[in-house]
């Protein structure tokens, strides 16, 4: 059995990552209020808006809205793993970064595949293996849309010059601060309308429908992209602050386990003790 001194700095030891892990606890459900409230009032007027936009560009000729519609051969990929700067936080980035392997190695195999990542986690693993060609680490420092928008901008860009024939974003979307479900969703090109649906939509267009896809297509294209990060942003404060509760609960079980081994050890001593002066009284009587 571990002496007294021994056990008595396990428990503090465990008694100070308690504190450490309740403190994150705190911090990361304070963030997490302001995250989530973010991505629950934008998440339906992006979803929405892309509906829209994805209908209204497919019934429209290649020419006129088609830059960020164009359905080409996918030879070139790229991929857009989205993962936090700091752990601690589960199994949220490991199944990002688990994902976007599965999808280098299976889906697009044959494929040209390049990938651009936003997060530390992200780029610290998978530049090790494949061609990482950006990191935009530093867009958690400040999340804004305008920040997120030059990001989104680029990639834009390098689609329509023909860098890219396919995106694809990868991502976890929040559902509550202990689910956090792994999307993987194509920003480009615009997924064009379902041909099964049946609901047919007679807007009556001002301006027309061409000056409408060229104007509102790249917006909705940036909020759609500033939408996936927010997810991203809420769903790591959700998985931090579970992982670090359940943390807390562990190190408060594992201090009572070491605090009754420590007295469990005290008491053998003081017993011990006890017996040594019986036993060295009745000797003196001998």
């Amino acid at each position: 059995m571990a002496n007294l001194k021994d056990i008595r700095t396990r428990i503090q030891s465990v008694g100070s990552t308690m504190q450490i892990t309740n403190a994150m606890k705190m911090v990361s459900a304070a963030k997490l209020k302001k995250a989530q409230d973010a991505i629950e009032k934008m998440r339906p007027y992006a979803e929405k808006l892309t509906e829209l936009l994805a209908g209204l560009s497919a019934n429209l000729d290649a020419e006129l809205g088609g830059d960020y519609a164009a359905q080409r051969e996918v030879e070139k990929v790229l991929l857009v793993p989205i993962t936090s700067n700091r752990g601690l936080c589960g199994a949220l980035n490991t199944n990002i970064i688990k994902q976007t392997i599965r999808l280098v190695e299976n889906d697009y195999q044959n494929k040209e595949v390049e990938i651009l990542t936003i997060g530390k986690k992200a780029h610290d693993q998978l530049s090790k293996k494949y061609k990482v060609v950006a990191n935009h680490s530093n867009i958690f420092d400040d999340l804004t849309y305008e920040n997120v928008a030059q990001v989104a901008q680029k990639i834009m860009d390098e689609f329509v010059e023909k860098k890219y024939d396919k995106v694809v974003l990868i991502y976890n979307s929040f559902k509550n601060a202990a689910t956090q479900i792994v999307k993987t969703e194509q920003f480009l090109p615009i997924k064009p309308e379902a041909s099964g649906s049946n609901v047919v939509l007679d807007y009556l267009y001002e301006p027309s429908q061409a000056e409408i896809v060229l104007e509102l297509i790249p917006k909705s294209l940036k909020t759609q992209f500033y939408k996936a990060i927010r997810d991203a942003w809420a769903s790591e404060h959700g998985a931090r602050m579970t992982s670090m509760h359940k943390a807390t609960d562990n190190a408060k079980e594992m201090k009572a386990d070491l605090t009754l081994q420590y007295n469990k050890a005290r008491q053998a001593v003081i017993t011990g003790e006890i017996l040594e002066i019986v036993s060295g009284a009745e000797a003196l009587k001998g």
